[in-house]
Formats: structure tokens, C-alpha cells, sequence
């Protein structure tokens, strides 16, 4: 049990005056004084009725006098045996001791961090009882913490776009590879729409890059507002987006993006002065049986968009 105070319990006596009397739970005066200089928590306590036992110098600067009380009482202030006990890891079927359980835990009231090693052992009079060293770990931990979070930083940062905060094109394969499995596994439709701004160059030339950024962001926002959590939406490069829809098949496909487009269309992005509406051509695949790659569905889909273009833009086109 990890005490109160962010220290793992050991359940055993504790003596404000750090000077055990002389029972039959106290260790001979050389490992008392071996224990008693541990930079560590070590606890002793009763196996079946979690009364403490015995506790060290660092535990009794803590907690204080353990008198007769349950090791819940002392290092949790609590008012029954502890929710996360690992008595029961302690021994095997038979009620024999197993091998120490070694964890890692929390304390919730200073947040720090402690390796605790309980295990299971005879005592002095044979009963069973529980040992526990635990020691803080929180300086490591927190560089543990904190490297695993620059890590996930690192990999965040290397699927998403920069200027739109959309996933990139590495995301997008990498992601969606995983949604096409899954749906080829379970027989379940994925439908891909690809989307390509309409005369985004006119508009880098006319009103200036800066202005095109803003474009990007907007529709990235807007398209990023629309589509469920299950869904991955990606800027592919240039103006070039996609969205696939795990669980959606064609026809419920072609009402997302005929009501993206109508949004699109009436999407109006003020930039300095000027007030540029932005519209797109728009191309729409599904899983087929033969598909074993999203390059499959991107190639249709592609087709398809390019048709849109060809029949004038701003419109929709399915794959055949």
C-alpha cells in the first residue's frame, strides 16, 4: 500500500522517538540500524489483518506513532483495506509466498513517484505478512515522463501539416492503411474523397501566397468541423485534400461532400482587403474487393476528380 504522503506503505510500528521497544517484532540493533538508514520506505504488516507491524526511520518521520493500528489507517487514513492492495499477487494458490511483486505508483497527494517491491514472507512467530520497500523514484520518472512526451511531440509534429494542422500525407497512409484492413477484414465499406481547390494558383497570383495560406486554413477548418472523430482528413500537398470514411459507403459519401462543396462555395475569406471565395472539384471512391492498397481508391478517385474539372468544376463525380 503507497502511503498517504506519497511514501509506498510498509506495514510496521512506528516510534515517534525513532526507538523501537524491545518486542519480538523488533529486528536485532544492527538491521535496526541498517534499516533505519534506508533513504527508503520499509513496512511490515500483518498478511490477514493488516495490522502494522513494523516501520522504519524514514516511514516514522512521516506518519509517526503506527500504535496498534492497520496499515490503511497510518499510511492512507483510510477506513478499510486499500483498493489498489496487492496482497492477493503476494502468494499462489496454496497461500504460500510467490516472488516479489515489483510496481510503480503515484502518490495522489504530493505526485510523486515510488517503486515499491512487496513481497510476501514468514515472520518472526511464522504468521504470513506483507513486506514493502518503496522508494522515490520521482526524479526519474519525470524524465522517463518527460521524454516519452518529447518523443510523441516529435512523431505528432512529423504527421501533420504545418500551416493547416491537418494530418500530412504520411499520416494519411499510415492511418489509413489501417482503417483499409480493417474494413477489408471485416467486410464493412471505407469511401475515399478526394478534393482539389479550384484555380488556387489565380488566387497565389492575384491576391498573393499569403492569402492562398489563409484559403487553406479556412477550408482545412471547415472541413475539420464537419467530419466525424473516426474519420482522417489530409492536406496531400499543395491544395490537395482527402477525407476517408471508414463505415460509409458511396451514396452517403456523395451527401458529405455535395454538403462540404455548398459550404465551400459560400465560404468567403477575408484577406486585407480583399474577399476571395474559394471552390473545389471533388472525386469519390469505395473499397472494392479487388483494392489491397489506398493508392487503389486514390487512383479512382483522382479520375474522378479530374472529371469534375474537365465538366466545369465545383461539382462532385463519383468513380465508376
Amino acid at each position: 500500500h503507497p502511503m498517504k504522503s506519497g511514501i509506498p506503505s510498509l506495514n510496521l510500528p512506528v516510534y515517534r522517538d525513532q526507538t523501537p521497544p524491545a518486542t519480538e517484532e523488533t529486528p536485532p540493533d544492527g538491521l535496526q540500524a541498517v534499516l533505519d538508514n534506508l533513504d527508503a520506505l520499509v513496512y511490515v504488516s500483518d498478511f490477514t489483518t493488516h495490522d502494522l507491524l513494523y516501520m522504519n526511520a524514514y516511514g516514522r518521520q512521516i506518519w509517526g506513532d503506527i500504535g496498534n493500528r492497520k496499515c490503511w489507517q497510518v499510511l492512507q487514513d483510510g477506513d478499510g483495506p486499500c483498493s489498489f492492495c496487492t496482497n492477493h499477487l503476494l502468494v499462489n494458490d496454496q497461500g504460500e509466498p510467490n516472488k516479489p511483486h515489483v510496481w510503480e505508483f503515484q502518490n495522489q497527494l504530493d505526485q510523486r513517484w515510488y517503486q515499491c517491491r512487496d513481497q510476501a514472507i514468514r515472520w518472526t512467530d511464522g504468521r504470513l505478512v506483507r513486506l514493502e520497500i518503496a522508494t522515490d523514484i520521482t526524479e526519474r520518472k519525470q524524465m522517463e515522463l518527460e521524454l516519452r512526451a518529447a518523443h510523441e511531440k516529435a512523431r505528432a509534429a512529423a504527421l501533420e501539416d504545418e500551416l493547416t494542422g491537418l494530418y500530412n500525407r504520411r499520416a494519411f497512409f499510415e492511418f489509413g492503411e489501417q482503417l483499409l484492413n480493417q474494413s477489408a477484414r471485416h467486410q464493412t465499406p471505407l469511401t475515399l474523397v478526394m478534393m482539389d481547390l479550384d484555380h488556387f494558383k489565380i488566387i497565389n497570383d492575384t491576391y498573393g501566397h499569403q492569402a492562398g495560406d489563409e484559403v487553406l486554413k479556412q477550408v482545412s477548418g471547415l472541413l475539420k468541423a464537419r467530419i466525424r472523430d473516426c474519420d482522417i482528413v489530409a492536406r496531400m500537398g499543395g491544395e490537395e485534400f482527402a477525407i476517408l470514411l471508414p463505415d460509409t459507403d458511396m451514396t452517403m459519401a456523395h451527401v458529405l461532400a455535395s454538403r462540404l462543396l455548398a459550404l465551400l462555395c459560400n465560404l468567403v475569406v477575408s484577406y486585407e482587403q480583399s474577399r476571395i471565395s474559394p471552390s473545389a472539384s471533388i472525386g469519390i471512391s469505395s473499397l472494392g474487393n479487388g483494392d489491397r492498397r489506398l493508392e487503389d481508391l486514390m487512383c479512382r478517385a483522382d479520375e474522378a476528380m479530374y472529371q469534375s474539372k474537365a465538366r466545369g468544376r465545383s461539382r462532385v463525380t463519383l468513380a465508376t
